[in-house]
């Protein structure tokens, strides 16, 4: 593991290099703090990423030679990780399949249709031109029958290539009424920067449970979706299969039914495409169903040491958190980040946390598991 030295002569852990899209849920700020976290602890081995996302967490451990195993619920979490984690073929391979689809002449097709205009008079996250490219690209992957591990790859390399010439936020509930100037540009894809697999990964999509009943860890590292503590706030803009719904049907380009005013897939309506983790409504208790989830997940996973992101702009009170943490083990360090100040302190207490400033701050819990859930 490649260190380096800080002015106090302690050695810290170097930050992999990772890739992804603009995300809602990104550790990349975050990221250096849980590398330092985990490379502090001597015997973990084989690593969990419980809620992988665009996988950045996952490369790093990966890098730094952990047995990583990324599981998410999302077609874009498992398209990703199968790319950094799964693929094998040399860099030649795929750079030739990727130069063949940037000479592709580009053509109207379901994608410019829905997703693509030459003037904002309907709000649309991408310029025709680069729509068009996009309907050329995507039908003729089809047709090159590739296997699913290089698939992931072009994918991949194709949804970061739409990223860089978007015209939104970062995310497709909303579009911006106005051309963001990378929308501009042309779309172009490039080769993802992979790295050698010397560690035994796993990819996993599906549900978080089923994951955590059927393996067990040395570490689990969980950053479920909290959803927002506003209580105005619509289900559908907590949960992520409205967020990235374009990434979905681009993965199954399935060309499915549309609705609204951002054309957003039928299975991602409110009703259907919410994780429990996303879940906005309380229980007849009057306690959160998300926060009763994140309790049974904690009890029902089988490792001996649990990473916990939080962010204090999140649904879960601090004191919910500490109860849930000291009901399957002991927390042993309790970390606050503040990015403005560039700050990550460890607090000597466990209570230190539960009465901060108040301040929208993130945290970073690592417990010891003592106990596990029996069915």
């Amino acid at each position: 593991m490649n260190t380096q030295q800080d002015i106090f002569g302690k050695h810290t852990p170097v930050t992999p290099k990772t890739e992804g899209i603009k995300y809602a849920g990104s550790k990349l700020k975050i990221l250096p703090y849980i590398i330092d976290v985990v490379s502090e602890l001597k015997d973990v081995k084989n690593v969990l990423d419980g809620f992988s996302g665009t996988t950045r967490v996952s490369q790093a451990l990966a890098q730094l030679e952990y047995d990583v195993t990324a599981s998410d619920i999302s077609e874009w979490s498992e398209v990703f990780a199968t790319c950094y984690l799964k693929s094998n073929k040399t860099d030649k391979f795929y750079q030739e399949i990727i130069n063949y689809l940037n000479n592709l002449k580009g053509y109207c097709g379901w994608y410019t249709q829905h997703y693509g205009a030459e003037t904002l008079e309907k709000k649309v996250p991408f310029q025709t031109k680069n729509t068009k490219k996009l309907d050329a690209i995507r039908d003729e992957m089809e047709k090159l029958n590739l296997e699913w591990e290089d698939k992931c790859v072009i994918l991949t390399s194709l949804i970061f290539a739409l990223d860089s010439v978007d015209s939104t936020l970062g995310h497709y509930a909303a579009y911006l009424s106005k051309w963001s100037p990378r929308s501009y540009n042309d779309l172009f894809l490039k080769l993802p920067t992979r790295f050698s697999h010397n560690g035994n990964h796993n990819v996993i999509k599906g549900d978080i449970f089923d994951t955590i009943e059927n393996s067990e860890f040395d570490l689990v590292y969980f950053d479920p979706p909290y959803g927002s503590n506003n209580e105005k706030m619509p289900p559908s803009r907590v949960r992520y299969a409205s967020y990235y719904h374009i990434w979905t049907t681009i993965i199954k380009n399935d060309k499915p039914m549309v609705f609204g005013k951002v054309n957003r897939r039928e299975d991602s309506r409110d009703l259907v495409a919410g994780s429990i983790f996303e879940e906005f409504r309380k229980d007849k208790d009057g306690s959160f169903i998300a926060m009763q989830a994140i309790r049974k997940m904690i009890q029902a996973t089988k490792a001996k040491y649990i990473l916990l992101s939080y962010s204090s702009g999140g649904r879960a009170t601090k004191q919910e958190l500490n109860d849930i943490i000291n009901e399957s083990g002991k927390l042993i360090k309790a970390i606050e980040i503040n990015y403005k100040k560039n700050v990550m302190a460890n607090m000597r207490w466990t209570h230190e946390w539960i009465n901060s400033d108040g301040k929208y701050h993130e945290y970073l819990f690592l417990m010891e598991k003592t106990k596990v859930k029996q069915n």
